[in-house]
């Protein structure tokens, strides 16, 4: 329930699908685990887990979906011996040397015998979808798996207009200004991490752990024309997480505190605390998504 990752994009058309229509849409794609010969299987489940109900969660006109991954787990390796074993024999069986063609064939063929013995592994990726901030949040660090879940969702509702985001001022331009001042606009505190990288293609990339960032050995850095490309921010009480100059937010983390506003509810239904806990979540990153955009100048004009 709780996103450790943020993938941000933009509506540049508004997204007004009803909650109903969108659930409808995405039981067309819903998920259905490998056969014997499926080498991956992606579709939709449940929002909430095992407990819930329905391919979309809706609460506060936010949506919550997520989609499941099974692949096969075939090493080339394995694959690749087979074939050699499978080649040397024909070859001294029939005394000639098998051509690309005849590889190509023999490694489907093999590839086709080995995928009902190979183990598999699942994966889930989530996405919030938020009509009134026309946002489209992705809780993955790769950009890759993020795409894979927007070309499931688009084709599942036809067309899915979005963007990255894209600030006014470059992001790392902000973050290294933020840093020579040794502060953060409240309510944003400086933590302990950041990397920085020269503008030079061929520059060099330092980071830092566990570091106070307002000492000279950092600033010396950015004196020296270095910019920083990640920094580790403490948003009021409640969020700990690494922002990136591509925008991307990285090791999302809600205090324990703050979670724990809706333990009250862990005695009644499972599925009202995973709700109680979906509208604070979402709530909180809404609240720290506005005051973060307003703190880096705005979005991009040209990216709506």
């Amino acid at each position: 329930m709780w996103f450790k990752n943020l993938t941000l994009y933009r509506f540049n058309k508004p997204f007004s699908i009803e909650a109903e229509q969108l659930e409808k849409a995405l039981d067309e794609f819903v998920f259905h685990p490998c056969s014997s010969q499926d080498i991956s299987k992606f579709g939709f489940t449940h929002a909430l887990g095992k407990l819930g109900q329905s391919l979309v969660h809706s609460a506060e006109n936010r949506h919550l979906i997520c989609a499941t991954k099974e692949e096969k787990i075939l090493p080339s390796q394995v694959i690749r011996e087979a074939l050699d074993e499978k080649v040397a024999h024909l070859e001294a069986e029939e005394q000639r040397k098998i051509t690309k063609k005849e590889k190509d064939a023999l490694k489907d063929e093999i590839t086709t015998t080995l995928l009902p013995r190979a183990f598999s592994r699942r994966s889930q990726i989530r996405a919030l979808i938020l009509p009134e901030q026309q946002l489209l949040l992705v809780d993955s660090s790769s950009a890759t798996k993020a795409e894979e879940l927007l070309a499931l969702l688009r084709k599942a509702i036809g067309s899915l207009p979005v963007v990255p985001v894209s600030f006014s001022t470059p992001i790392e331009i902000q973050l290294t200004d933020w840093l020579k001042q040794g502060e953060l606009p409240v309510p944003f505190y400086l933590l302990d991490e950041a990397e920085l990288k020269s503008a030079a293609d061929d520059g060099g990339i330092v980071r830092f752990k566990q570091q106070d960032l307002t000492e000279d050995e950092v600033l010396a850095h950015v004196e020296s024309g270095k910019q920083v490309h990640k920094l580790a921010i403490q948003f009021e009480q409640s969020i700990q997480f690494v922002l990136q100059s591509d925008a991307g937010i990285r090791r999302l983390k809600f205090a324990e505190e703050f979670r724990a506003q809706t333990d009250d509810v862990a005695g009644e239904d499972p599925l009202a605390k995973l709700d109680a806990d979906f509208v604070l979540m979402s709530s909180e990153i809404i609240v720290l998504l506005n005051t973060l955009i307003a703190k880096l100048g705005g979005f991009e004009e040209q990216a709506i």
